[in-house]
């Protein structure tokens, strides 16, 4: 996979470089040191994965990761920051992000983290999916609403509701399995929550798809 580094601290780049381009399915394509430069890297590069800071000049990590997901639903992007603030998580995954890890994850962590979103799932933290839990269960955090979501992403998230796998969504709508996971990350990161069962959940108790 083709791997982009953001982050405005040149030791940091240094070492994950060091350490990811060891790895023989990993190719760092790019740096960058802070959002705007991220999104002409991704123009340049054509990036699988983006490992994005959050707390950077210019611009953060969390508008360079909504702009890029706008633009390049397919590039994945993976926060790695030292902030766990739920001010940053919530609005980070909402804007795109398929994974959140803290900058002091085991390296080998990291790298099933990146295995993980392109394979299409969503991975964080132990300390941030801990934080989530937590939220949600105290009823602290409220998930987007169905208008936030994409015409798009509404019907494969009302296939998802019938239990319908990847597979049968791609086949009914006459996409590929890869689209379906790009989209289903999107949904997920819009909703806040971690699985597809916690989005069809949602989406039931609240009524989306009915009438």
């Amino acid at each position: 996979m083709n791997v982009l580094l953001v982050d405005d601290h040149p030791v940091v780049l240094k070492g994950l470089r060091f350490f990811l381009q060891t790895r023989p399915n990993i190719h760092i394509v790019g740096e960058a040191q802070n959002g705007e430069e991220a999104l002409q890297q991704v123009e340049k590069c054509q990036p699988d994965v983006v490992l994005m800071d959050v707390l950077m000049p210019n611009m953060d990590g969390i508008e360079a990761t909504r702009r890029i997901k706008e633009k390049h639903p397919h590039v994945q992007v993976i926060i790695l920051t030292s902030s766990s603030d739920k001010d940053h998580v919530l609005p980070a995954i909402r804007a795109g992000a398929s994974g959140y890890q803290l900058k002091d994850v085991d390296p080998r962590l990291l790298e099933e983290t990146l295995n993980a979103v392109m394979s299409g799932e969503t991975s964080l933290h132990p300390q941030i999916s801990n934080q989530l839990m937590t939220h949600v269960a105290r009823g602290e955090e409220q998930h987007s609403s169905y208008h936030d979501l994409t015409p798009r992403e509404r019907i494969i998230l009302e296939h998802i509701t019938h239990g319908q796998s990847n597979k049968e969504i791609a086949a009914e709508l006459h996409i590929t399995e890869k689209t379906v996971k790009t989209h289903i990350t999107n949904i997920l990161g819009k909703m806040g929550v971690q699985d597809r069962t916690q989005a069809a959940i949602h989406a039931l108790k609240h009524h989306w798809f009915e009438g």
